[in-house]
């Protein structure tokens, strides 16, 4: 997967549970990652989960296409100076104090070192600053956008690092611009396998991110406030790395309230992620990559 770690504003927008913390631990694939049962069934569906995609039509569907793994936004040089200006970027307080393209080319190349490349439509320079710019508040601490200019930028994808079209953002004071990915990712092929609803574990929230080296995953599990926190398993195959989510200390494997947190699980895999495919078992879909936006910070896993 070329290896490292878009922006989600709406973090629990379909989950009906409140997050009341979330916190970082390590775990490993062949953990348990259930006390109290459950576990040989979610084996059992990880299983199955990688059978079906191993050597599949989607398989070789997400294998062609643009699925970044990476942040769509790179800071300027030496990145961002003085805690207002980390705020407001982390609060998505940008003012357009100058003009931006009101036309751009429809299409641009994501292009992989190897030579291959794929034609992807982008979006427009307003699109992408409405993205970036969540608020307008000039009586908050904000950063001000001066213009902007196609250009390119370096982006992780689940095929290894691309140069991909991106929009610079002309940023008052730095020399140098902001730039945030313009290509729209290829749209997940459908899954060989319908997701699962009746057996102990809970879906994968996100993909944060992925090691240089390729041999540690961190993910997003959720768990709940009686249990004695979530715990992910690694089921890896020639084709795919298929992740089980499930909590521990708590019969069946299912969050023990409705009162949920979110948890940083940092998976430790027995060989790189590569081009393999990373699945989530119960929904039987890749995990998707959101990164760590809209997440409260939290220590650093062991």
């Amino acid at each position: 997967m070329g290896i490292g770690a878009s922006r989600s504003v709406g973090l629990l927008a379909a989950i009906a549970w409140s997050v009341v913390g979330l916190a970082a631990v390590s775990g490993c694939g062949g953990q348990k990652a259930v006390a109290d049962g459950g576990t040989d069934v979610l084996a059992d569906r990880a299983r199955k989960v990688a059978a079906a995609w191993d050597g599949s039509a989607a398989a070789a569907a997400w294998s062609v296409g643009y699925h970044p793994v990476g942040e769509p936004v790179q800071l300027p040089k030496g990145g961002l100076r003085g805690q207002a200006d980390r705020q407001a970027h982390e609060n998505q307080n940008f003012v357009l104090r100058g003009e931006l393209p009101d036309v751009g080319p429809k299409d641009g190349q994501v292009r992989w070192p190897g030579g291959d490349s794929l034609t992807r439509p982008l979006v427009g320079a307003d699109q992408s600053y409405r993205t970036l710019a969540g608020t307008h508040d000039v009586g908050a601490p904000h950063l001000t956008v001066t213009g902007a200019k196609l250009g390119t930028m370096t982006m992780v994808t689940s095929r290894g690092p691309a140069t991909v079209p991106a929009w610079l953002f002309s940023l008052d004071g730095y020399a140098t611009p902001l730039k945030q990915a313009a290509a729209v990712p290829s749209k997940p092929p459908p899954s060989p396998i319908e997701a699962a609803h009746d057996i102990p574990g809970r879906p994968i929230d996100r993909l944060i991110r992925i090691t240089d080296d390729g041999r540690s995953v961190t993910v997003v599990a959720l768990h709940g406030v009686c249990d004695d926190g979530a715990g992910v398993d690694a089921l890896e195959t020639g084709g795919s790395v298929v992740l089980s989510a499930a909590v521990k200390g708590h019969e069946g494997g299912g969050i023990c309230t409705k009162q949920s947190r979110l948890q940083q699980v940092t998976v430790k895999l027995e060989r790189p992620v590569g081009d393999r495919v990373l699945l989530d078992a119960l929904t039987g879909r890749p995990v998707p990559h959101k990164g760590l936006r809209g997440v409260s910070p939290s220590p650093s896993a062991s």
